[in-house]
């Protein structure tokens, strides 16, 4: 397998300089969004534009409990987060990538479910992440958000609780690696903070306090303006933050309070977006001034958005899909796609990929001239998880029937050899 080697140099104030080395392969999809943390997958390894229940379904295998995290892939393993309400526990389960096989079931906590919140939230909404020798997961439970650690055969290493926690709308706020830290977010009405954490001990290094208000988005690390810079948007401010020390580089107004969507940018902006208490889709300067270049009234509140070639494609909520200029906002087109949308789109080579509440995953190109549709395929009754796409291989969390009858399936979808 080719591999692309990440050398992290762990530096920490004054403390000695050591490094370690993550291999992640190319055909991998180590956490939320991507290697890249930005949704766009490898395009050398181009998976299928049609498939069925019968049609290029290499494996798929149940998955006890639900939940609406997405699957993360690194080297032979798939991991899941999930909760079981019939035994009130919060797991981690890992499949064979090829196979489907499930290796191990670990249960992360038991007791301390919470009742209420939106009725699309669930207690298992955080996605993996794996730095390649441990996978890490963030869960609400017993009233405060606890980051875990496992071992890559299910072991727990360690579990810090990293704020108390007053239920809202839900928690889904995926955790982040970056170099020796996992970043963790929990905004809410009452303790809310960024925090970074050893991914060795789960040692809380840095917290930034935040305001008290209820929020959902996900820290995000890009290369912007020279610098690295930890984005992360909600509680009506932007915020940029040093990943490894949690100094704060620069701050604005101009969020909405509540958000989702994890921002992407084109190298020298970022674009923010959110649908309470007002809907807006907004790109900032990233150069420390926090200016606002452009923003539109329109609403892309869940699926986060994809940057390519100076283009910003967007999957809005609703079901319509748009095209604007980066720099500018003009609006190239826009069309109405079929149904509602929680997952966020992935973009592969020249096709994006994306997945409605009832699992009609609609492929168009990354055409900045008109919209241009490739296929549409349906999988299961429901998807709220967004799908990971690696190797060649699409991997879909969805579900058949409802309430008590509700199953959910983990599909592995590729071209048949």
């Amino acid at each position: 397998m080719n591999r692309l080697v990440i050398v992290l140099s762990f530096l920490l104030g004054a403390a000695p300089a050591c490094a370690q080395d993550i291999e992640i392969a190319q055909s991998d999809w180590p956490w939320w969004r991507g290697p890249n943390r930005n949704g766009v997958a490898d395009a050398k390894q181009t998976p299928p534009i049609a498939w069925s229940e019968t049609e290029n379904v290499l494996w798929k295998a149940p998955v006890r409990g639900k939940g609406h995290a997405s699957p993360i892939v690194l080297g032979d393993h798939v991991y899941l987060a999930t909760a079981d309400h019939k035994t009130e526990s919060q797991h981690v389960l890992c499949y064979d990538r090829y196979k489907g096989t499930l290796l191990w079931d670990t249960e992360v906590h038991r007791g301390g479910f919470e009742k209420g919140g939106n009725g699309k939230s669930t207690l298992a909404s955080s996605t993996c992440a794996c730095d390649g020798e441990r996978v890490f997961v963030t869960f609400l439970h017993n009233k405060a958000i606890h980051a875990s650690a496992l071992s890559r055969d299910g072991k727990i290493l360690w579990q810090t609780k990293v704020t108390d926690y007053i239920l809202h709308q839900g928690f889904g706020s995926s955790p982040t690696v970056w170099k020796s830290l996992l970043l963790v977010a929990a905004d809410n009405k009452g303790t809310g903070l960024l925090a970074g954490l050893k991914r060795e001990t789960g040692e809380i290094v840095w917290k930034l306090e935040r305001p008290k208000l209820p929020n959902y988005a996900s820290p995000i690390v890009h290369h912007v303006n020279g610098r690295d810079q930890l984005f992360f948007t909600g509680c009506k401010l932007v915020t940029s933050l040093d990943p490894l020390t949690g100094k704060k580089l620069w701050e604005a107004e101009g969020s909405t309070e509540e958000t989702v969507t994890s921002t992407v940018t084109d190298g020298k902006h970022i674009v923010i977006s959110g649908g309470y208490p007002k809907k807006h889709v907004a790109v900032l300067k990233a150069d420390g001034s926090g200016k606002t270049v452009w923003e539109i009234p329109t609403q892309v509140y869940v699926p986060s958005m994809l940057e390519h070639r100076g283009f910003l494609y967007a999957v809005q909520d609703g079901g319509v899909a748009i095209c604007w200029k980066f720099d500018t906002g003009k609006e190239m087109w826009k069309a109405r796609l079929n149904g509602q949308f929680t997952a966020s789109p992935v973009l592969v080579g020249e096709n994006i990929y994306a997945v409605s509440e009832k699992g009609r995953t609609s492929i168009f190109r990354v055409n900045n001239d008109a919209f241009n549709l490739v296929g549409e395929n349906q999988l299961g009754e429901e998807a709220m998880a967004s799908p990971a796409i690696c190797g060649g291989r699409i991997y879909f969390r969805v579900a058949f029937g409802q309430k008590s009858e509700r199953r959910e399936m983990l599909y592995c979808v590729g071209a048949a050899k």
